[in-house]
């Protein structure tokens, strides 16, 4: 699919329950955990891709990236030593369809991932979601004292444009903060 082309609404409902492959590779630097794709993401093929979501302005004003990356150079990030998965495979609408029992599955499954790539970070991207898939109920934004082997947990703010929680200054200023965490590393 060419990388500017809107998805028709056949083809948003077409990718409801499909999946977008992972970027990653052994021993990256960070590997970013969304909680599942969008169906948006899912109809086009790359992660972050739904008009209005801050991903890709949030990496590129926090440093992690050389320019602002468009959702088609995903694949890209590899070069930078970072890469992108999900707590949930599927692709939903809204993260709000996924169940209990999803996200707890997600969560051993991310486990098992992270233990065989061994990613130096696993960047959560959202802490309800991180809360529920591993069973931290108080968990909050930040490095947790939770790790998965050698990686260590980090939780970030949703950069989905439905959390007003975090405005565009914000939700940068949260990813600095890992990114500046690694360089003290």
């Amino acid at each position: 699919m060419h990388p500017y082309h809107t998805p028709t609404k056949a083809e948003l409902a077409a990718a409801e329950n499909q999946t977008v492959p992972d970027i990653i590779a052994p021993g990256l630097e960070v590997l970013f955990c969304g909680i599942n794709p969008s169906v948006y993401t899912a109809a086009v093929g790359h992660n972050f891709a739904r008009p209005g979501n801050r991903f890709w302005p949030t990496l590129y004003k926090a440093g992690f990236t050389p320019h602002l990356f468009l959702p088609h150079e995903d694949r890209a990030l590899l070069t930078l030593g970072y890469g992108i998965t999900n707590v949930v495979d599927r692709a939903t609408t809204s993260a709000d369809q996924l169940a209990a029992a999803e996200l707890v599955a997600g969560g051993r499954q991310l486990v098992a991932k992270v233990s065989r790539y061994k990613p130096k970070v696993l960047a959560i991207l959202g802490v309800t979601a991180y809360r529920r898939a591993f069973g931290y109920p108080k968990a909050a934004f930040g490095l947790q004292q939770h790790t998965i082997g050698s990686t260590h947990v980090w939780v970030l703010p949703n950069p989905s444009g439905l959390n007003a929680h975090f405005p565009p200054r914000a939700l940068a200023a949260a990813y600095q903060q890992l990114r500046l965490h690694l360089c003290r590393q």
